[in-house]
């Protein structure tokens, strides 16, 4: 690579950095798929939730056929979308969801089981975040990164973004920790109708609106500090690298 092609290459990345964030309403909607694809994740298991409900009141239907229905819903909202090209996120995640669920319920013959699986994933994520901050990598900062940031480092090296960080990580696995404790006394106590409902009830409302308080806070960080950077990430006597005219380390990794 030549000289004028590493000037290029650097001062693209120096741009790309400084380069404002898209605004609020943007990044809401670029996560979370619009109200349309939240609403659609939600559907399948509405599905089930009602046939279920009325086919165990009024044995017009079995637990096998309220889970045939489920799916096929979901495999046709994924369907409709790839036709559509349209994104297809939310649909193929419910897919995955829903056919495990399902298949655990199908062997079981208990509905309960049909929301197993996201009991688990949900105490799995929730004991991620809680790891991470123990390690000084908030979880919900690398995911901010990498969904609206192009991956920047400075969820770590900004020292203000990642004090704020921490305490959004254990928010986060706190409502998780709430939405998982009901759950499993609901599952305990064989709720189906009520685990259905609670499943909606904490699936993406309060995804929504911790994402939103999440993106509110990085960005007043950003306004408020836009050039603080973690101690000890510039170079000796305050000079700044060759990668990073900033002064603080070049972009990649968060080092150790």
């Amino acid at each position: 690579m030549t000289t004028d092609q590493q000037s290029i290459d650097r001062t693209d990345s120096v741009d790309s950095e400084d380069e404002p964030l898209p605004s609020f309403s943007e990044q809401m909607s670029q996560q979370l798929g619009g109200i349309r694809g939240l609403v659609e994740a939600s559907v399948p298991v509405l599905v089930f939730v009602v046939l279920n409900f009325v086919g165990s009141k009024t044995d017009q239907w079995s637990l096998r056929a309220s889970l045939i229905a489920s799916v096929a819903f979901a495999l046709a909202l994924a369907a409709y979308r790839l036709a559509r090209r349209q994104p297809v996120r939310h649909a193929i995640n419910g897919v995955f969801g829903i056919l495990i669920g399902a298949a655990i319920a199908w062997r079981s013959g208990e509905a309960r089981d049909f929301y197993l699986p996201g009991i688990l994933y949900t105490l799995a994520y929730a004991g991620a975040m809680l790891l991470s901050v123990l390690v000084r990598r908030p979880l919900i900062g690398w995911l901010w990164a990498v969904t609206l940031d192009g991956g920047a480092p400075r969820w770590y090296k900004h020292a203000g973004l990642r004090r704020v960080f921490v305490w959004l990580t254990v928010l986060w696995a706190s409502i998780y920790l709430v939405k998982v404790t009901i759950q499993l006394l609901l599952y305990q106590a064989n709720q189906e109708d009520l685990l259905g409902i609670t499943r909606i009830a904490f699936g993406w409302p309060p995804y929504a609106l911790l994402f939103a308080l999440t993106v509110w806070a990085a960005r007043r960080v950003l306004r408020n500090e836009p050039s603080e950077t973690v101690r000890g990430d510039a170079t000796p006597g305050g000079a700044q690298s060759p990668e990073d005219p900033a002064g603080g380390a070049a972009l990649g990794q968060p080092q150790t």
